[in-house]
């Protein structure tokens, strides 16, 4: 199915509709590409999901083969209320879509929130499959981002797993992590829980020629990607900046911020409080191809995500794209972190600020190991870490989903023959 048709040949494969509230499609690169995936292995692909702010801003529209319906979204702000306000306007327009787009044969649900397993459950009555796309832990990311312990919200989002994994027919999981919770917490069969690790575009993410112009006039540039929330650690990485500076005699950087969050004007304030504004710089959120000259540019790629419920069992979608363009890391030491980048990365303890900084300079003095490094990451991004072994274990779930009939299992087996890690 290729160009603008959204018919498909319901013979040969189904229909899917794919339900995201976080983010708006194709933005949301994990769900592009189960959607590319999909309509490639013969599924007649729709979506629904946010609108965008500056781009996905239409309601309806044809991506390349696939349909997606769009609805206004304000994101919550302020306390709980904020929340429901959101979701409930999120599940009203996913149920309006969700009767225009009509019978399908699989219903794929990506959290947060741990909600759209009511619409499923309506598309279920009417003859789905239910496939649960689990991008986050909930409990853990609820956990990590309030810090007000297992109160009784908590306990109300636990909840809402349970009864999301309950309705589901197969999980998707995005690391062994994750598929663990989904058997001991979520008390599901192995057999039922697929890993579809999310991975870069190799295809349209490729690696271009360093500017040295981006650096300022420094010798060495850093560089952060990613979103820019109270559990990203952007502020891990700018006392440890800080330090660099002040505890280590180091001026010879200068580093870029890429990316935008809740937490965006309060980390511009903390540089400043810090006194390393003239040594940082914000960007927002950028368009992809001035993203890649930034991370090519860069010496240094920085992923702080300090250790908490969610970080450590975490795969940080920054430490990919890093590794993708062959750039050396310094992260945390969690447990994930390591899991995807191995040897490509050096790991500080736990939000140890000092010791990030430290590891920072060293990799700023040793040019051999920082290409060695990159080397590695690309290596095994291309490996097994490639999405084709992620396309693989989804076809695979979408054929158990439907009992293991027909074409939709594009070959990949059962859960049994997924890959590992």
């Amino acid at each position: 199915m290729r160009g603008d048709s959204t018919s498909g040949d319901r013979a040969t494969a189904g229909r899917a509709l794919i339900l995201v509230e976080n983010l708006s499609v194709p933005f949301d690169r994990r769900v592009w590409q189960e959607c590319v995936t999909l309509r490639d292995a013969g599924w007649e692909v729709h979506v629904i999901c946010p609108r965008g702010g500056k781009r996905d801003t239409e309601p309806e529209a044809v991506v390349d083969g696939v349909r997606i319906l769009r609805y206004p979204l304000r994101a919550a702000t302020g306390g709980p209320a904020g929340y429901l306000r959101e979701y409930g306007t999120a599940l009203w327009h996913t149920l309006r879509l969700a009767r225009k787009v009509g019978p399908v044969d699989i219903v794929h649900a990506c959290n947060p929130p741990d909600l759209l397993f009511l619409p499923a459950l309506w598309l279920k009555r009417r003859g789905a499959a239910f496939v649960f796309d689990q991008h986050d832990l909930v409990p853990e990311l609820y956990l990590s981002r309030f810090g007000r312990g297992e109160d009784l919200l908590y306990r109300g989002v636990r909840a809402l797993e349970r009864m999301t994994y309950r309705a589901s027919d197969v999980v998707l999981a995005t690391n062994e992590s994750y598929r663990d919770v989904a058997v001991r917490r979520g008390g599901r069969r192995p057999e039922d829980v697929f890993v579809v690790r999310s991975a870069p575009d190799t295809d349209r993410f490729r690696p271009v020629p360093a500017e040295p112009e981006l650096k300022r006039g420094k010798p060495h540039l850093l560089c952060y990607l990613g979103v820019m929330g109270p559990q990203d650690g952007v502020d891990y990485a700018l006392r440890a900046l800080a330090k660099l500076r002040d505890e280590l005699g180091r001026t010879d950087w200068h580093a870029v911020f890429v990316g935008a969050g809740d937490t965006f004007d309060a980390m511009v304030s903390l540089a400043g409080r810090l006194g390393i504004a003239e040594h940082v710089e914000f960007t927002g959120r950028v368009p992809d191809e001035e993203l890649v000259r930034w991370l090519c540019s860069a010496d240094v790629c920085l992923s702080p995500d300090p250790r908490n419920p969610l970080n450590d069992v975490s795969t940080m979608n920054k430490v990919l794209e890093y590794m993708v363009m062959g750039r050396p890391i310094v992260s945390f030491d969690l447990k994930e972190a390591r899991v995807s980048a191995g040897e490509a990365a050096v790991y500080a303890p736990a939000n140890d600020e000092a010791a990030f900084a430290a590891l920072i300079a060293e990799l700023m003095d040793d040019p051999e190991r920082r290409a060695r490094m990159g080397k590695i990451g690309q290596e095994r991004i291309h490996g097994p870490l490639a999405w084709r072994n992620s396309q693989k274990a989804l076809l695979a779930a979408y054929a158990a989903a439907r009992g293991g009939r027909g074409p939709a299992a594009g070959g990949a087996g059962r859960a049994g023959t997924r890959p590992r890690r």
